[in-house]
């Protein structure tokens, strides 16, 4: 099959699930992710499959479990023999464009000695073109943003990363937190904004129709500083309640991982609960400054999606709007994505399906449980391409035309390598051997069992306890929920174990020689 649909992904990076006003957010607004909703299909129950950046990022993109790709942090290279979306769509005569970072890692072993990718931990995906060079890598992309300030009149600080300071002196920051101030960049000048201009630029070039274009923001991820007038749009009086135990201390009791999550995981804003108790308006105040960076985004999506209808592309566009992990916001007294509740890694899934293809499943709320890998197959079976045997996930357009398959999973999976190869700081601190620092979980509608390579289980009754505060593994009255659950997590990993070549049979006749 030839392309005939443009291909919009968008990724928005460390969005927690609920943060959609048309959930039912108790303070948030996000008018244009809502029509989107609306005019598509949302995913209420969605989930990336790994945390950070780099390993969810390749899971997404090559519709993989971690345990197969095995790109398991930030820096750790993925196999070169896999296949990607950009490398899929390609087949079809797509050139898939990359506006943002994959956080790719390249393969060493196909590399020459002195390639200087082999240097870099984010490299640009296989088959897709970077349209903005230099975007690579998050915050440490910023250098073409940046740029663009300057010849704005802005002046740049030697260290880039120091342009998100924040407005000296600024009025209420004393008494809101440091999260509070704005940088010295108007809005229209962030770098959310540049990337949709970038965007909308390279989807409205006529040569480029039909096209494919993956962009991938950097926000609401930290550092959290959002502009005017973003950073004052929602009052931390506000925002919902902490989802935690009382005290850190009492937290940090539940598990020794979580003992170890806050203390390497409290981000990098003053506001250390164990040593400075009484920031919880700075703490909420974080929460409020995140909603700001959500809301700046969202604005920008309804800039992209008035560019597609002026350009008359909208009709023909398909758009999946995603992310590649969710934020704890101090739920459980740590920020950040390494944790295993389900704050880190449940997240946005809207698919807006072009012309009439999806007509019945619009404005459409899907309960059943869906992952990021399901993303790659899902836009695959749309283009009318067949779906690589490495995939791990299935294609969800049987619920953008309004039905629901018989045999849809009824639980999600995920995974987390928490090894530190440059410190060995979990090896050290919990006497755990560097292959023994992953944990692996298994979630439906009533327990979360939480599996770990060489520490105790968890398990959560997500039914009666669903902010996941009482730890049921050492319970002997849930013994044979745990034998249960620990026996279905084996399964799942028999049953997707890697299987590029297992399905296949060569079958031929072998020379018969005499005796």
């Amino acid at each position: 099959m030839t392309k005939s649909i443009n291909i919009l992904l968008i990724t928005a990076d460390q969005w927690r699930a609920e943060c959609l006003s048309t959930l039912g957010h108790p303070v948030l607004k996000t008018p244009h992710l809502d029509a989107l909703a609306a005019d598509g299909v949302l995913f209420r129950n969605h989930y990336a499959q790994c945390v950070p950046c780099g390993p969810s990022r390749a899971s997404l993109l090559t519709g993989m479990y971690m345990m197969n790709h095995r790109s398991v942090c930030n820096g750790t290279p993925l196999d070169a023999r896999f296949s990607n979306i950009g490398l899929e769509a390609r087949k079809l005569g797509y050139e898939p464009g990359l506006i943002g970072y994959t956080d790719t890692t390249y393969d060493p072993r196909v590399l020459p000695e002195l390639d200087p990718s082999r240097e870099r931990y984010s490299n640009v995906m296989p088959g897709f073109v970077q349209f903005v060079p230099g975007s690579e890598g998050g915050m440490s992309g910023a250098a073409p943003w940046l740029r663009d300030l300057a010849t704005k009149g802005y002046e740049i600080p030697g260290c880039g990363r120091t342009i998100y300071d924040p407005v000296p002196d600024y009025p209420g920051a004393e008494e809101r937190g440091p999260t509070y101030a704005p940088p010295i960049f108007r809005a229209e000048d962030s770098d959310t904004a540049f990337m949709v201009d970038r965007s909308i630029e390279a989807m409205t070039m006529p040569t480029r129709s039909p096209w494919f274009l993956h962009l991938s923001l950097l926000r609401p991820h930290p550092p959290f500083i959002a502009p005017e007038p973003y950073n004052a749009m929602y009052h931390p009086d506000e925002v919902p309640e902490f989802r935690r135990a009382s005290t850190p201390e009492s937290e940090a009791e539940s598990h020794p991982y979580a003992a170890y999550m806050q203390r390497h995981h409290l981000g990098h804003e003053g506001l250390d609960p164990t040593t400075h108790p009484n920031v919880e308006p700075a703490m909420r105040q974080l929460r409020a400054t995140y909603y700001g960076l959500i809301s700046e985004v969202d604005h920008n999506i309804g800039r992209i999606i008035a560019a597609l209808k002026a350009s008359g592309e909208y009709d023909n566009t398909m758009i999946v709007f995603a992310s590649d992990h969710g934020e704890q916001l101090w739920d459980h007294w740590v920020l950040g994505k390494g944790s295993h509740f389900d704050q880190s890694v449940q997240i946005p899934l809207i698919i807006r399906a072009p012309g009439s293809f999806a007509e019945e499943g619009r404005g459409r709320v899907v309960e059943a449980f869906t992952e990021n890998i399901d993303v790659m197959p899902t836009i695959l079976v749309m283009l009318g391409c067949e779906v690589p045997l490495q995939c791990d996930g299935r294609s969800l357009t049987p619920f953008l035309t309004g039905d629901a398959p018989d045999d849809w999973r009824q639980e999600v999976h995920w995974e987390i390598d928490f090894r530190d190869v440059l410190n060995g700081k979990p090896e050290q601190e919990m006497g755990l051997r560097l292959d023994a620092c992953s944990l692996c979980v298994l979630r439906d509608r009533r327990y979360k069992y939480v599996h770990f390579t060489a520490l105790p289980p968890l398990l959560y009754d997500i039914a009666a306890d669903p902010n996941e505060l009482a730890n049921l593994a050492g319970d002997p009255g849930h013994a044979e929920v745990l034998a249960e659950y620990a026996q279905k997590m084996l399964s799942w990993r028999m049953a997707y174990a890697e299987r590029t070549l297992t399905g296949l049979y060569n079958d031929f006749e072998r020379p018969r020689t005499q005796r």
